[in-house]
């Protein structure tokens, strides 16, 4: 899977939650163990939710910043089935859906689609999809190295700060480390995905709304009429 379209659509997890009462005075001392606790009472109900996404784009070979803002849309519907859609728009209208197997994005401006089949690349998009989508600590355990990363505030609010590292070769060659900031309340707001080189992506998530009604439309994307589609593996 090109690493373009990795950029395109790398996109958070959300859920919320309370502290795990039943996890122990040990377990609770520590904070990461803590932040994963977090993670599985929300992980526990997670079935959706909306927000609103920044994304930037660092490269640090020119040090430029590419912005863009938009609404995500997230809805499980089964263990491994994970449908997400991203609604860009501003500076430039985009439109990203992936799920089923394959990634499609929309350019209104020049109304043509660019479809990928994800094929082989399929779990390496699982495994990015288990940073953020209802995820659990052994889910995140299996697939990456957890360390702690610290404490930092987002958007006003206190996070905890972890740190992955892709187990997987064949995901590491993409992204070299990821960091995901979890709030008090067990929610996601933040993440980064090192991709090498000192670039990243960035992304800040906002008012959250958990397990909304959502319809199956709101994460597809149906190629409009007459747009020009392009396939790629």
């Amino acid at each position: 899977m090109p690493l373009t379209w990795f950029r395109r659509f790398s996109v958070l997890s959300i859920a919320g939650a309370a502290w795990a009462v039943s996890a122990g005075a040990a377990r609770a001392a520590d904070p990461l163990d803590a932040a994963m606790a977090r993670m599985d009472q929300a992980a526990a109900n997670f079935k959706g939710l909306t927000a609103d996404i920044h994304k930037v784009s660092h490269t640090e070979v020119v040090n430029v910043n590419d912005a863009d803002d938009g609404k995500i849309v997230v809805k499980k519907y089964k263990p491994g089935d994970t449908r997400i859609r991203i609604d860009f728009t501003n500076p430039r209208k985009q439109t990203v859906a992936v799920g089923g197997g394959k990634a499609l994005a929309y350019y209104p401006q020049n109304n043509e689609v660019t479809e990928v089949d994800l094929g082989k690349s399929r779990g390496i998009v699982d495994q990015f999809m288990l940073l953020g989508f209802g995820s659990n600590s052994n889910e995140l355990k299996s697939a990456y190295t957890v360390t702690m990363g610290g404490t930092d505030t987002v958007n006003g609010e206190k996070t905890t700060r972890i740190q992955l590292t892709p187990k997987d070769k064949e995901v590491l060659a993409r992204v070299k480390q990821c960091d995901l900031w979890i709030s008090e309340n067990g929610w996601t707001v933040q993440q980064k995905f090192h991709t090498g080189g000192g670039d990243y992506v960035l992304s800040t998530y906002s008012h959250m709304q958990l397990n909304p009604v959502i319809a199956d439309k709101d994460v597809k994307l149906d190629v409009p009429k007459g747009a020009k589609v392009t396939k790629l593996k």
